[in-house]
């Protein structure tokens, strides 16, 4: 039977969580045991720090949740992601919410957390330009087209192909895929130390003005893992250029971004052409 201080410790727990779903998420993390796992848990400790999981909970004040996007915590983050959790980050554009692409339940709870449809699809970031042709078809590009357009605010719509090692239920019944290379190292770091591609979207609930500092997002803290603050982001509030490049040798802007010229000149320069 639950004794009384279990009884009087789920009493502050934030509905729907209990103490079994507790043990579950407050599964080993890292930094100094708090005085709940010391009594109740019991479990050894990894290397993710224990704000990930108060804030993850909603017991930690949110601005405990967030950190700067520096190298001392490309390593707390990249744990994080391996954990399945959703955490917010600059870019060379907007802040956005990445996880694990390969994750479900990742997936699922970003969507949750903009409040967005399912047949929204999400874009992937990935570490380098090399690593696109593991999530997706490039054969068919012009050599040094993806160079010369990655890292940068441009997001490449490509088809996933048969050999693409992304979940299937990431974008369900699409055969593209959106890939970011982001010009911003922190994020980067955080997707080749994950060994993975991060799906990535604004850090905003679905239909908002996208953010460029993270106190645009303050309402949504409490729903991540952790918050890094690079800044107020230069760029503006257009976000990455997106440009469809599926068809051989042509070329189909489907948003204009805040580069659309030098995307254009880019493609030009390789000989496409634009399609309607």
């Amino acid at each position: 039977m639950m004794n009384a201080s279990v009884r009087t410790i789920e009493k502050f727990i934030p509905f729907p969580y209990s103490i079994k779903q507790i043990s579950r998420r407050c599964s080993p993390v890292g930094g100094f045991p708090s005085l709940y796992q010391r009594r109740f848990l019991g479990s050894k400790l990894s290397r993710m720090s224990e704000n990930s999981v108060r804030c993850d909970l909603g017991l930690q004040p949110k601005a405990e949740c967030v950190f700067p996007a520096s190298d001392d915590h490309i390593e707390e983050a990249i744990d994080a992601i391996k954990a399945g959790k959703v955490i917010a980050v600059p870019t060379d554009t907007i802040y956005g919410f990445a996880c694990d692409a390969c994750s479900a339940e990742a997936v699922n709870r970003i969507y949750e957390i903009k409040g967005r449809k399912h047949t929204s699809p999400l874009a992937i970031c990935v570490a380098d330009v090399p690593d696109i042709s593991r999530f997706a078809l490039v054969d068919h590009l012009p050599h040094g087209l993806l160079d010369s357009l990655l890292p940068g605010p441009v997001t490449v719509v490509l088809k996933r192909g048969e050999s693409s090692i992304l979940e299937k239920s990431l974008n369900p019944g699409l055969d593209s895929i959106g890939v970011r290379v982001p010009d911003f190292d922190f994020i980067r770091a955080i997707a080749r130390g994950a060994k993975s591609a991060l799906a990535l979207t604004s850090a905003n609930l679905s239909g908002q003005l996208s953010s460029v500092s993270v106190k645009d997002f303050e309402n949504l803290w409490r729903h991540c893992a952790f918050v890094y603050d690079g800044g107020l982001l230069p760029s503006g509030r257009a976000g990455s250029t997106v440009v469809d490049l599926i068809k051989p040798g042509a070329y189909k802007i489907l948003r204009n971004g805040s580069a659309l010229e030098e995307t254009t000149a880019i493609l030009q320069k390789f000989g496409l052409e634009e399609t309607p």
